[in-house]
Order: structure tokens, then sequence, then C-alpha cells
């Protein structure tokens, strides 16, 4: 027992709930420790695929391979917010993919052979997985296979192992594209009309019928002496039950506190600017002391007038009234103290079209020599697109003219070209980039006009640690106080004049509630706790103090009749209220023989409606069940009252035409549509079938 219990103490919590399952064993039957088992490492699955449980550590394994396969396209290791999203969606859809989606393609018979993956790399037909990969596109925008040869070719030599394990991952995708493919080939196959139900749709479509009605629209009040049984709303869920399939939803209320800056916080940011002020009127480089000094770097943007009134308006008026060196003293904007020192002015071309001539040579003074011999037939009257096409190494064949790059605006340059905008148009000069040694023409320029470069110091006023207790003690007064009680949290909200905010059927991991971002603390709070709890400070931010109650839970699924009764009872009762309606209207009417006499006995009008079918243009605007009824009546022949959608009808067809609006390329259209709505379902319909959950708002 000694060595038991320093292997407790060594260990932790983990290993003593092994030792306790291990212990429980000898006094438990094998499947109740199985299911103990199972209770403590379901805890810890992601999610279920078709019985397979998915675990964190296989979940993780994926993301970890796609986050690699995103460092290999991206060529950075940083990954953002979006990307960490798009990273775990790929490392589920793979899973979907593996356990759902290509067993069930599987099973229909489908399979891909090597000699066929092989053609679709490397043969006749090649995937469009790799026809749209953009490393083997050419200079023309377009798939170049020699790229693609050139590339399998090296992966031998990669020792980083990078070349080979991106060719795995682009082979997988190929395999899984041709294995849809051809199951979606398959289905549209299979989903076939024969030539005598193609003539019957041209047929039915192009019947038009001219119609006179009167209609009777229902009321919107609920009738209350109209009876509803609990076995009819039973029988109406067990038929209509597939119906009532939802997805999982949380109904929550919240209060929020934000952080903002106290009056001691602005203080301290206007005095951090005003002690700032003597070093930036004086400072000679401003890059750097704005770099060390300021919430923001030097803006190296040359701006015209009217341009700087989407930042300040202050700044703008500023600028164009002022002269190089001259200072705008400190002004706050919102919480935020701002000072402006001209730090340039010059008279600049909107945009300018440039030609250059690029030679590549990793020995400058080798580069150097070509350029300047190159720049020596220029001097002399040489053609410079004849010289770009011989010389330079950027062969853009989309070019109008050898050389060409195009216009450029000062938003959308090449790095290292600034000078082009205060160059001499139709004067060569020489430039170095990233990319080599240019010879550089500017062709032609738009009118130079007054444009004005601004420094501008920023001193955003932080809330302090004295601020941030205060709100945090806001906050936690409302969560002690609520005790973890939706009944106390509506006391103590009334009680403090805090109005809770409602937001309904949030979905599992959504990161968005109303109009806050990373608000992922929250969705799993909701999911994790039970009807009627209250959390306690879920903070967002840095800046937001959240307290939560979860007011209503939705599973996934099909709700039990009990929780819907009272919706499917105010629906039957909708309906006979409806059929009720049409019996009293065929009592009224009873022994009228014309639309007109109907008209006077029901105090309406009559209407008229031509061109009414399934297929002629606008009728499906029409009530759906008035088309149908329409359509099947006989012409000249009083016909009703029936309940439609909005109203019961009593109409006359006077006159039945066939045209020929409704082609066969129409019917071929309209199954093409139907098919393409069945293979956007089809996904859903594979992860239903095989009962996939997704747990993953638990853990990411």
């Amino acid at each position: 027992m000694a060595v038991l219990e320093k292997i407790r103490v060594k260990m932790g919590v983990f290993i003593t709930v092994i030792i306790g399952l291990a212990l429980l064993s000898f006094i438990v039957d094998a499947d109740t420790l199985q299911s103990a088992v199972s209770v403590f490492s379901n805890k810890y699955d992601v999610g279920e695929m078709d019985g397979k449980a998915i675990s964190y550590q296989d979940f993780q394994k994926k993301v970890d391979y796609f986050n690699r396969i995103h460092q290999l396209i991206s060529g950075s290791a940083s990954v953002d917010e979006q990307a960490s999203e798009m990273i775990n969606q790929s490392a589920w859809q793979d899973l979907l993919s593996e356990n759902v989606v290509l067993p069930a393609i599987e099973k229909a018979g489908i399979a891909v052979g090597e000699e066929e993956l092989f053609d679709l790399s490397q043969g006749s037909e090649i995937s469009q997985v790799l026809a749209r990969e953009q490393i083997f596109m050419g200079e023309n925008g377009t798939f170049d296979k020699n790229l693609l040869v050139n590339f399998i070719r090296a992966i031998p030599g990669d020792e980083s192992g990078n070349l080979r394990a991106y060719w795995e991952y682009l082979e997988k995708n190929m395999f899984v594209d041709q294995m849809v493919g051809k199951y979606v080939n398959l289905l549209s196959k299979s989903n076939i009309e024969n030539p005598v139900q193609l003539r019957r749709t041209i047929e039915e479509n192009n019947i038009t019928s001219e119609v006179s009605f009167v209609m009777q629209p229902f009321g919107f009040a609920e009738d209350t002496t109209i009876t509803v049984t609990k076995q009819e709303v039973r029988d109406f869920y067990n038929k209509n039950k597939h119906n009532f399939e939802q997805p999982a939803g949380r109904n929550i209320e919240y209060v929020v506190f934000e952080v903002v800056p106290s009056m001691e916080d602005i203080s301290v940011a206007q005095r951090e600017i005003d002690n700032l002020m003597p070093e930036f009127r004086s400072a000679a480089n401003l890059r750097n002391f704005l770099a060390r000094s300021s919430d923001k770097p030097l803006d190296t943007y040359y701006y015209k007038k009217g341009e700087l009134l989407s930042q300040s308006a202050v700044l703008d008026s500023f600028a164009f009234a002022a002269k190089p060196g001259d200072v705008l003293e400190p002004f706050k904007e919102e919480n935020t103290f701002k000072a402006a020192r001209i730090s340039d002015v010059k008279q600049l071309p909107d945009s300018v079209f440039v030609q250059h001539i690029m030679i590549q040579n990793p020995d400058l003074a080798a580069a150097n020599v070509v350029v300047d011999s190159l720049m020596n037939l220029l001097s002399k009257g040489a053609d410079f697109s004849v010289l770009a096409a011989e010389n330079s190494a950027d062969n853009n064949p989309g070019a109008e003219n050898a050389g060409d790059i195009g216009w450029m605006t000062q938003a959308s340059t090449i790095p290292g070209f600034d000078t082009c905008f205060v160059a001499a148009p139709g004067k060569p000069f020489k430039l170095q980039s990233q990319f080599g040694t240019h010879i550089v023409r500017v062709k032609e320029r738009t009118r130079p006009v007054n444009k004005v470069q601004v420094a501008v110091l920023e001193k955003a006023a932080v809330a302090g640690k004295e601020t941030f207790q205060e709100y945090y003690s806001k906050a936690n007064d409302v969560a002690s106080k609520s005790m973890g009680k939706l009944d106390k949290f509506n006391e103590v909200t009334k009680e403090m004049s805090l109005y809770p905010i409602p937001v309904f059927n949030i979905a599992p991991g959504a990161r968005g509630i109303a109009n806050y971002n990373n608000a992922r603390e929250i969705t799993r709070w909701a999911y994790e706790a039970e009807k009627g709890d209250v959390s306690q400070i879920i903070s967002l931010d840095n800046k937001y103090f959240f307290i939560v109650a979860l007011t209503d839970v939705r599973e996934a699924g099909i709700p039990a009749v009990e929780v819907l009764e009272k919706d499917i009872a105010s629906l039957l009762r909708r309906e006979k209220a409806n059929e009720k309606m049409a019996a009293a209207v065929k009592e009224q009417i009873a022994g009228l023989t014309s639309l007109d006499e109907v008209a006077e006995k029901l105090g309406t009008t009559i209407s008229t409606q031509s061109g009414v079918s399934f297929g002629a243009p606008g009728s499906r605007s029409f009530d759906p069940k008035f088309v149908g009824a329409v359509a099947g009546a006989e012409v000249n022949q009083l016909t009703g009252p029936f309940a439609g959608s909005v109203g019961v009808y009593v109409f006359n067809v006077t006159s039945r035409d066939t045209g020929a609006f409704f082609t066969e390329d129409d019917a071929k259209k309209t199954q093409a549509e139907k098919f393409a709505f069945q293979i956007q379902r089809l996904p859903t319909i594979l992860e239903k079938m095989a009962n996939v959950k997704d747990n993953r708002y638990k853990f990411f």
C-alpha cells in the first residue's frame, strides 16, 4: 500500500482514476467495466462517424497534417484565426471522406485503379485537381504538363520530404475527386426520365387555363371554439415526424460589461503624447521615432486632397493647408490622441505606365555590366520593347508590347518601384528590387497633382489595472448574486437595471454571438451547461465580461411529441378553421349556378387570371393549391368551394389552351435542377445515414 500511495502522489489524479478502474474490475462484471471505460473515453472524443469514435488524438493528427500542408502552400509558419478554422474544417472533412463518403461510394461498386490514378497524374487524362493547381500553371495561366513532370522528378532528391508530402496530398485529392465524380455520374445515369415521362411533362406544362374566381381570405385570429385532441396531435406527429428533425441549438440571455478607459486612463494617454511632442517636432528620422513611440508606424503613402477624410477630417484639413515641417498639435478622436507633422510634399501622378527590362543574375556585378550595356544602346535610340524581348527575364505573354508592366498606382505597385512616380517620362533609369536588376522607363503618366505625406503620432487611451478591476467587480457582482440560477439572474438584473439580451438557436461551435467575434467560450459553455444555469464571468478579447444564462436547450434530432404538442395543435386548429370556413362558404352558396351570383352572395368581386399552369412563366407566384385545382377542373363548370393556401376559392375555368413555351430543353433543365439539388443534399444524407456526431466545439 505504501508503493501504491507513492504512485498516486507522483502521478496525480489520472493514474488514480486508472487504478480505481482496475480495482473496480474485481467487484463488477466485464460488461459494466467496459461501459465505465467507454464513458471515460467518450469525454475525449471529438466526434463519431458510422459508429467509430473520433478521438481527440486522431483529430489532432489530422489537424497537424493539414497545418503542414498549409505551411507548404502558403510558405508561412504562422497561422491566423481564419487559416486555423480552414485547417480545422479540412481535417474534419478528410475524416468524413475516409469514414463516410468513400465507404458509401465503394458499396456502390466504384473503385479507382493504380493505372487509372497514374493516367490522371501523368497520362492523357490529367485530373482537374492538378490542372487547377497554381504551381503547375504556366505564364499564360493554363496548366503546363512540363511543370508537373519536373515537380515529380524533383521528389526523390528533396531531402526535406516536403515535396513528397505535398504530392501524397495531391494524390489523395485526385483519388477522392475521381471516386466522387464516378459516383455522381452513376447517380446521374440512374436519374432518368423516359420518353413517355418527358412527353407528359412537356404536355402538362404547356396546358394553360384562363380562370375567373372569387376568393375569401382566411383570417389570422385563432378560432377558440375549435378543439384538437391529444390523439389527433399524436397521429399528425407520427405521420409527419420526419419533417420535425432539427439541428442542435441553444438559447441564451446575457449581460456584458465592456471595459472602456476611464478619465484617468485618458489623461495618462494625453500626458504621454504631450511628453513626446518636443521630440516629434524635431525628429530627423520620423520612421524610427514613430516605430518606437507611436501606436502606428509611419504611413509612407502620399495623399491628395480629400483622401484623408476617411481617416480624419481634422488631418485632411490640416495637411493641405500646411507646408513641410508644420506640426498639428495633439487632438482627440474617440479615445485616441493624435498629432501630425507634414513630412513631405510632392507633385505626383495618380498612376504611371511602366516598362522594364529585368536581368536576373546572382552575380550583381555581372548583372550591372549587362544593364549598363543596354542603357548605352537605349541612349543611342534602340527600341525598348525589342531589347526587352531579347534580354528581359520577364517574358509576360499577356503584355501588349515586350517589357510592359502596365499602369501602377501607389496602392498597387511592385516593391522597390516607388521611384517610378517621380521619374521623368521616357527617360530610362536603373533600380534594384527583390526580383533582380531592372532598367525601368515610365512610358506615360497621369497629370501630377499636389500630394502630402503625413506623419501621425498616435496614443490610444488604454484601460488600466484599476479600470479593469472596476468592471470586473461589476460583472462579478451579477455572477455571484445570480448563484448560477436563472431566476436569481432575472432578479439581480432587474434590481441593477440591466437588460439581458437574448440570442436564439446558437449552433454548436459558433464563433460569433450577436455582434461579438471570438465568442467560442460562450458557445462551449452553453453546450456544457443545463437549462436554467447561469455562468460565471466569461471574458472575451480581454475587453468584455459576459454573464450568460442558458434559457432553452434544443438537441439535434426529432423532438418528442410533448415538445411539439402546442405547435402541432395550433397547426391542426388552423386547418380545421380553414375547413370550417370552406364548409360555411359552401352552405352560403348552395344552389347558386353562376360566379356572378357567388360573388354577390359573398359580397366580393370576380378576379380573372390567364396563363395558369404548372410550367407557365409567373405561375409559381400563384397559390399552388389553386394552380392544382385549376389544372384538374372541367372547362365552363363552377368549381368549389375548396380551401387553398391563403383562402377559400370558387372558380370557373373559362378556356384552356395548349402552347409551346415549355420545351424539351426546359424539361431537361428542370430535371437537371432537381438532380443538382439532390447532389447538394447528398453529403447531409450520407452523414445522417452514418449518424455523424460533431463534438469539436468542446475542444476547438
